[in-house]
């Protein structure tokens, strides 16, 4: 396009555009709201508007520095109350069934992100089967241990317990007499226990690498 074929081009989209809305916008409105639709450049826009004023073919006003345009209202023929009062219960109902739909689109958004975060059809049969084999497994476990001889009753597990406690404190005690022993004998640490483990026959915690046990 040449710049006066650009300006001609925006002015018959941009007069389309007024008529059909029918309220006032500034060039900024026009440009914002045509631009990334049809591309329009700010100048050519801006172009156009005035050379549609200018031709009577849509209004203007200043304010301040400001110009907004809008469309001739003598093209549109005049209404009556009758007519008012007609578009404001039409109006009315639309508004009413816009917020029907906007609230059956929630509705239906909210079901689909439940769907969406749900299992599909064959993942659920995948996953069913994925149960029912380690279920099985957990079955076997338990026969076999329903069929095992060697069960250990609670009380045994109790006398066990109390018997180890007994052993560890006998244990603890011991190992405090040993330290107080190797502490008399005038030695060397190794050859204290040498002399513990060849002439005494006392075997140390560290010679057989062996610890307490937690509690």
């Amino acid at each position: 396009y040449t710049k006066k074929e650009a300006v001609d081009v925006c002015a018959t989209l941009i007069l389309a555009y007024l008529n059909e809305k029918n309220r006032p916008y500034s060039a900024q409105d026009v440009f914002c709201n045509l631009q990334k639709q049809h591309g329009l450049g700010k100048t050519a826009v801006v172009k156009a508007m005035e050379l549609l004023a200018l031709e009577g073919k849509i209004k203007e006003k200043t304010y301040g520095k400001q110009k907004i345009y809008f469309a001739d209202q003598s093209q549109f023929k005049d209404v009556n109350d009758a007519d008012l009062k007609a578009m404001d219960h039409e109006i009315s109902a639309l508004c009413a069934e816009v917020q029907s739909v906007t609230q059956s689109c929630r509705e239906l958004d909210a079901e689909l992100k439940e769907l969406n975060s749900s299992l599909t059809t064959e993942e659920m049969v995948a996953e069913i089967q994925q149960l029912k084999s380690e279920c099985s497994g957990y079955r076997e476990r338990l026969e076999k241990i329903k069929s095992a001889s060697n069960h250990v009753t609670p009380e045994e597990k109790e006398k066990v317990y109390k018997e180890r406690d007994v052993y560890v404190k006998e244990w603890r005690k011991r190992k405090r007499l040993d330290n107080a022993a190797q502490k008399g004998f005038p030695f060397s640490e190794g050859s204290n226990s040498v002399f513990l483990q060849d002439e005494v026959g006392v075997e140390t915690d560290e010679d057989c690498k062996v610890v307490f046990p937690n509690t």
